[in-house]
């Protein structure tokens, strides 16, 4: 049996003699979870357990750690960054394009054109459930559609899904009213409720967990890239004036097509995982299951496990997730909704200065997100990163709230304070990112991403609700709102970086300790699918 000693129930202490002043107290459920990972150790010693490991994975995964050379991780690094990437890249810029369109039509015509307009010549109220119901939708469908990614071949499942959502966007130039609209939207939400947290998983699937952080920002400043390129577009579909279609009804057909025409794209081009990759050499795909074997988050497994529900549900970092995106997306899905709006209305500048503008929008966001990704790697400090991106969005805030608006300097130092304003937008990219390193257990995972997208869409629901039309063109209620969520979003990152290192130091004690499988070396059960909290070994990032 053990070899471990625990005398005292509620007392780990080192079974070294020099480590006595460093004995340390731990509740009864270390120690428990300590014996139950010596007695696996017993059980099945030093070698991976291959009844815990999906079959799939148990072909190319290997008993014990194969050292990688530098030059061929790089080599392996490109082959993967060329067919999963590329493809993640393409395809948030095409969702985040497309989520766009309804920001630039509303400038364009279509709040008239389809009865959204109040007597007095404003939009309606109703205009901000057009991009509400696309999240409500979202919330009902994020835990079967992670059920279903989880256990279906993952790129064939996005590429329907793209697939489905541009045929679907292209239908918004046949809406001539508000109910014709409120249908492709919501259709649209389930349909592109699958892209985000595929993303997530296929992060966790093929890099290594320094890489993550990169790839997530990667893809997520695709929102910037679409202000930039959206903006310059929508400037072009602006200048048509005749024809059979309008403007807004051009530029939802254009990027419907595009978006559909990708979709099958991808399902020839990405393979589905590692394992299944025909475009790789056999010995290609094993060493890419082993590069990422020190994750220790799993590769694969479409086993259900409650025990692993449970285990997220009673996770704390499960809430903090969800707590960041909630903060977040609330003052994200509003500013992006009402920003032309904003621009035009309250700030004073032309529709085709707006559409322009965009594009300043886009370079900014790209900015906050390369330079947070690059203090994260230069300190490796992922949490007070995102709170430094905090204090801008606080001050841009408070300036639109107080600042005058009468001369054109005023126009030009709000249109800056609104863009500081989404400096917030690093602490939700970096929150995705920590995420996909920081959860072990596929099904826990995919507990935890989906709850993570409920409040994500709970949080995009509300945010274009808090713009009230009797409210602009300064909108001082969705403002006040957004300080609320800026300092909500501060408790919840000073509370997870206080929980995470706790963690961390309870596990290096238990490997002070002497407990075996708190530095295990080898990683030797790396593959096991096994929890966070389930594996002493694992460390995590913060």
């Amino acid at each position: 049996m053990s070899s471990i000693e625990v005398p005292d129930p509620d007392m780990v202490r080192p079974t070294s003699p020099h480590h006595d002043d460093d004995a340390k107290r731990y509740s009864m459920a270390e120690v428990e979870r300590a014996r139950s990972a010596a007695d696996d150790v017993d059980e099945k010693g030093e070698r991976e357990d291959y009844g815990k490991i999906d079959q799939e994975v148990a072909k190319y995964s290997s008993s014990a750690r194969i050292e990688i050379s530098p030059e061929e991780n790089d080599r392996l690094r490109k082959l993967i960054d060329k067919r999963v990437l590329v493809v993640m890249i393409l395809t948030y810029f095409l969702q985040a394009i497309d989520k766009g369109t309804l920001s630039f039509s509303s400038i364009m015509g279509l709040p008239k054109d389809t009865g959204m307009l109040t007597p007095e010549g404003k939009v309606g109220q109703n205009f901000s459930w057009l991009t509400t119901c696309i999240y409500i939708t979202i919330l009902v469908v994020e835990y079967p559609q992670n059920y279903i990614i989880s256990r279906v071949p993952v790129a064939k499942y996005l590429s329907f899904s793209i697939i489905a959502w541009g045929t679907t966007l292209a239908c918004h130039a046949a809406c001539k009213n508000f109910v014709g609209l409120v249908v492709v939207r919501t259709l649209l939400g389930l349909f592109e409720s699958a892209c985000q947290p595929a993303f997530v998983i296929l992060s966790a699937m093929w890099y290594k967990r320094e890489e993550q952080a990169s790839r997530v920002t990667y893809w997520y400043m695709m929102n910037g890239a679409q202000q930039i390129v959206g903006g310059l577009l929508a400037y072009c579909f602006t200048l048509i004036t005749g024809g059979p279609l309008k403007s807004w009804q051009w530029l939802f057909m254009a990027y419907g097509i595009i978006s559909a025409i990708f979709g099958v794209f991808v399902l020839w081009w990405m393979p589905d995982s590692p394992m299944r990759a025909k475009c790789f050499t056999e010995e290609d795909k094993r060493l890419m299951v082993e590069r990422v074997r020190e994750n220790q988050t799993g590769l694969q497994n479409r086993v259900f496990k409650r025990e692993q529900v449970w285990d997220a549900l009673t996770d704390p970092q499960t809430w903090c997730y969800a707590g960041i995106q909630f903060t977040t997306t609330l003052p994200t899905s509003g500013l992006g909704a009402f920003a032309n709006l904003i621009i035009s209305g309250n700030l004073g500048f032309s529709n085709l200065q707006t559409q322009l503008l965009a594009m300043v929008l886009g370079f900014y966001i790209i900015i906050v997100l390369l330079g947070s990704v690059w203090l994260v790697k230069r300190f490796n400090q992922n949490i007070l990163t995102m709170l430094g991106f905090i204090i801008p969005s606080f001050i841009g805030t408070i300036l639109l709230m107080t600042i005058p608006n009468h001369t054109f300097a005023q126009h030009v130092g709000l249109l800056i304070a609104y863009y500081i304003t989404l400096s917030f937008w690093a602490a939700q990219t970096l929150g995705l990112s920590m995420m996909s390193r920081n959860v072990g257990g596929q099904t826990k995972k995919s507990v935890v991403v989906a709850t993570n997208f409920v409040f994500w869409s709970a949080g995009n629901a509300i945010g274009p609700q808090v713009f009230l039309s009797r409210d602009a063109p300064k909108y001082f209620t969705a403002f006040s709102t957004h300080l609320g969520c800026y300092s909500l979003l501060v408790v919840i990152l000073v509370f997870f970086r206080f929980y995470l290192v706790r963690q961390n130091k309870k596990r290096d004690q238990l490997a002070a300790a002497g407990v075996s499988e708190a530095r295990d070396e080898r990683l030797a059960h790396a593959f096991e699918d096994l929890t966070d909290r389930e594996n002493p070994n694992f460390r995590y990032v913060y």
